[in-house]
């Protein structure tokens, strides 16, 4: 029998009263080394269970390939990890899942058929879910409640009120859970808006909320949506994520804690979006796109009780608190801040252009006119593209199917320009200074939306381009390999800046590995690796500042940097901090 059952106001656990009081806590923006610590630091606040998404993009990045449990991806050890700390999971499979995550968890290969219609009955698309959870599932029933682990419900959809009313569809996912072993309690989650709950809800599956204030008001229309049963806010969002040029987002932590004692004391129970953010590891950060697009900084930290890096924060105090008045909290002191590296700098004296180092790797797809990046089996990252200009002079070259995401143009080599999705710019001023001149196009995708009508627009080229109003032809279309360049791929750096892209290497030694944070002044743009780890995107618009440096990252003795920059830099120089730094706050 499933361990978690509703009763006309509230949950049973095993046929005893019980309140959810969770926290989203996410495995795969977290290092595995770390989720243990996290999983601890979770029920030590008060929790007594933690929530998180599945991303499908990253278990199943090829349609007819095996799913990946692997490393950040063992799903099967994180729920052992938390059963192990006392901890009841909420799961949340998607197949969508928005969290600000690259595509909303939806696989570039199944969103690049512009013809599917994404969250519906489409069987296109319907049949691909099938598949997915054919192979996600049976790894996971061992950790379902049912089978003794800690799993005690599992979430069909995703605030799918927002997005469309395909009743059949949510119908034909629940059917799907069920029918592959899922026992567990099943429920839908909207924002507590009634057209939202009307549409993304189910007969006969649990009804709970998102929302962050007005708790009354929004408890009340979820009592006004089913007038029996558990009140729960599934995402109670108690911070903010943040995007490139933008501000830091923080909520005041008195006035989080009041909201969520004004929910507990309603007899509700709750979920906080989040607990622990994490970060957005490589390229694994969403997009916004309501006027504009809007990309999605690296790190996740939410302004969270946890911080990026683990530590309690202010929130995590109040929170502990208010938990305590109305539920048992264990009697252990606060958790202390783990250590931090000392300050310590990596000279990057190696270097590796990274046109040259494209154009040696594979070869080119060939075509008159660019190929969109999905075309070319590129579900994110960067792009070259090289062709010709048969005429000299001043002229506009032209993109009228824009771009995605943001592209440097390069002109026999030297730079000539940045075209970007956000500013709708579809045109740049160049001059060519010869007939035949090499016209090199660098398109970097920064995120898939998450959010929205846009969720699977291409990245790439997006159509022909012209200088002058002439079509040019004859295009080599080149995928950047993904990861570091092979340690033979780099030679010495040479003297003052190069403005070209390039990987930039060096070495830095190490202790003790402590948590730290990779601070790039003198930097413009790009990604870092450390030991081989992909960090994310560091942009010096902000408002973040540093990236952040897991421990299990680090090695005693000699560890390895590498910077992709976009720009050219004369810096060649890095630091790892004690602090991080994301940005000048909005409250």
């Amino acid at each position: 029998m499933p361990a978690l059952t509703t009763t006309s106001d509230g949950f049973l656990l095993n046929g005893e009263p019980f309140r959810v009081i969770s926290g989203a806590l996410h495995y795969f923006r977290v290092h595995p080394g770390q989720w243990a610590d996290r999983l601890r630091k979770a029920r030590l606040m008060g929790l007594n269970t933690v929530e998180t998404y599945v991303p499908w993009n990253l278990h199943q990045p090829d349609p007819e390939g095996p799913l990946d449990l692997d490393g950040i991806l063992d799903l099967p050890h994180f729920l052992r990890l938390a059963g192990a700390a006392g901890l009841r999971v909420l799961l949340r499979p998607g197949p969508y899942i928005c969290a600000e995550w690259d595509g909303g968890g939806l696989p570039g290969w199944l969103t690049a058929d512009r013809d599917i219609r994404l969250r519906s009955s489409d069987p296109r698309f319907t049949g691909a879910v099938d598949r997915y959870l054919d192979l996600l599932l049976p790894p996971l029933l061992p950790h379902l409640a049912a089978s003794g682990g800690p799993v005690i419900a599992v979430q069909v959809e995703n605030e799918y009120g927002a997005y469309g009313d395909d009743t059949a569809y949510l119908k034909h996912l629940a059917e799907g859970l069920r029918a592959r072993g899922v026992e567990e309690l099943l429920f839908t989650c909207d924002q507590a808006d009634p057209a939202h709950l009307a549409a993304g809800s189910l007969p006969g599956v649990l009804a709970t909320g998102t929302f962050g204030s007005r708790i009354e008001q929004s408890l009340g229309r979820l009592r006004a949506h089913r007038s029996q049963g558990p009140l729960m806010c599934t995402e109670f969002w108690i911070g903010w994520f943040d995007h490139w040029g933008g501000p830091h987002h923080v909520r005041d932590t008195a006035d989080a804690a009041a909201d969520l004692d004004r929910l507990l004391s309603a007899g509700a129970s709750v979920n906080l979006y989040m607990f622990h953010g994490g970060t957005n590891f490589g390229r694994t950060n969403g997009a916004n796109h309501h006027h504009a697009y809007a990309p999605t900084v690296t790190s996740y930290d939410y302004d969270a009780p946890l911080t990026e890096s683990g530590d309690p924060g202010p929130k995590y105090h109040a929170f502990r608190e208010v938990i305590a008045r109305h539920a048992p909290v264990p009697d252990e002191p606060v958790p202390a801040a783990s250590p931090k590296l000392p300050l310590t700098d990596a000279e990057l004296d190696q270097w590796a252009p990274l046109l040259p180092y494209t154009l040696a790797a594979d070869p080119a797809a060939l075509d008159d006119d660019p190929r969109p990046a999905h075309e070319l089996g590129q579900a994110s990252g960067l792009v070259l593209y090289r062709t010709t200009v048969p005429t000299a002079g001043a002229g506009l070259l032209g993109f009228p199917g824009g771009v995605g995401d943001r592209a440097q143009v390069f002109v026999d080599g030297a730079p000539a320009g940045v075209l970007e999705r956000e500013r709708n710019e579809e045109t740049l001023a160049v001059r060519v200074p010869r007939p035949g001149a090499v016209l090199d196009v660098l398109v970097e995708d920064l995120g898939g939306v998450n959010y929205g009508p846009h969720i699977g627009d291409p990245k790439g080229l997006l159509g022909p381009v012209s200088f002058d109003g002439r079509a040019l032809r004859g295009w080599a279309c080149r995928p950047v390999p993904a990861g570091v360049p092979d340690p033979a791929a780099f030679a010495p750096a040479p003297a003052g800046s190069a403005a070209v892209p390039a990987y930039h290497r060096g070495t830095f030694e190490v202790a003790e590995p402590a948590d730290t944070f990779l601070s790039l002044p003198g930097w413009t743009k790009g990604q870092a690796w450390v030991n081989g780890f992909a960090l994310g995107r560091y942009w010096n618009r902000g408002p973040q500042h540093t990236l952040y440096v897991p421990a299990p990252v680090l090695r005693p003795g000699g560890n390895d940097l590498v910077v992709l920059e976009l720009h050219g830099t004369a810096a060649a120089r890095a630091r790892f901090t004690d602090a991080p730094d994301l940005g000048p706050v909005q409250v």
